[in-house]
């Protein structure tokens, strides 16, 4: 018997909030969600690639999940939540409202890969970096987490706010370039370099250690600090933040356009030196 793959669902029978789905392309993704009647997901504004006619597209305030409670100050609640994690006030979402089953298909802004995660499967609570909510079934809650340590919170990649998901139901993340799921031991310990860490679960521990030496800190490239994740719990790790991939691209294009050595006083000996 073949393994499950990671990158589709069939919905089972008893679970009313499951949803079936698949995620297609390799480098640029995109999820294609199955609904049945009365079904929803939602997502992130922007995101929609094309849905089927009987699917109703309604924009809402906030997650749409009604976590927040009734009234217009719960809904502000929320958006305002989304608001620091770098999101948008608004979220849509997409309902069918026909017979028989209807399809609608998100895509990642960004080259990476788009990860399907059920949250009751990892305790109920996903915490990850801004920007990676893609789209959910509807019921997850978007939040916010705080960084309690100020160390971490001013040299762990991600400021002092990242986003927490929560819920029992799907969700769909979108991380950089490829990625890597390590499962962690009580006090084991993983460094990780502060723009590559994607997600993990609450029980991990989020701490900074630093790089090495001084001579490792200032010609070393890596940074001052890793981002020291311990365990137990689940760690994300994502091969190329968009970070990382905007600054070698203003890097390369140096102002001006061109190699980023054209007009150096090195000329081609300061190309060599660094790696062009």
């Amino acid at each position: 018997m073949t393994a499950p793959s990671p990158w589709s669902h069939a919905k089972r029978s008893g679970l009313a909030d499951d949803i079936d789905f698949e995620i297609k392309g390799q480098e640029l993704q995109f999820v294609e969600i199955e609904l049945d009647p009365g079904e929803s997901a939602v997502a992130e504004a922007g995101s929609l690639v094309w849905k089927d006619a009987s699917v109703e597209m309604t924009t809402v305030f906030g997650d749409g999940s009604g976590g927040e409670g009734g009234g217009f100050m719960g809904k502000l609640l929320g958006a305002g939540k989304r608001l620091v994690t770098g999101e948008s006030l608004f979220t849509t979402v997409f309902t069918h409202h026909g017979r028989g089953k209807a399809r609608v298909a998100f895509a990642s802004p960004t080259p990476g890969a788009i990860v399907p995660l059920k949250l009751d499967t990892v305790g109920g609570t996903l915490i990850c970096q801004k920007d990676s909510f893609l789209c959910a079934a509807k019921g997850v809650t978007m939040g916010i987490h705080f960084q309690q340590r100020i160390m971490t919170g001013l040299f762990g990649g991600e400021g002092f706010i990242m986003q927490r998901l929560t819920g029992d139901g799907w969700v769909f993340v979108q991380f950089g370039g490829a990625i890597i799921e390590r499962e962690l031991a009580a006090g084991e310990e993983l460094h990780i370099d502060t723009g590559c860490l994607a997600a993990y679960t609450p029980s991990v521990d989020f701490d900074l250690v630093r790089v090495g030496g001084v001579k490792s800190m200032i010609v070393g490239g890596e940074g001052a600090f890793f981002a020291r994740m311990t365990g137990p719990g689940k760690v994300w790790v994502q091969s190329l933040p968009f970070s990382r991939l905007a600054g070698r691209m203003l890097a390369a294009a140096g102002g001006r356009g061109g190699n980023r050595g054209e007009g150096s006083v090195l000329g081609g000996f300061g190309d060599l030196i660094s790696g062009n």
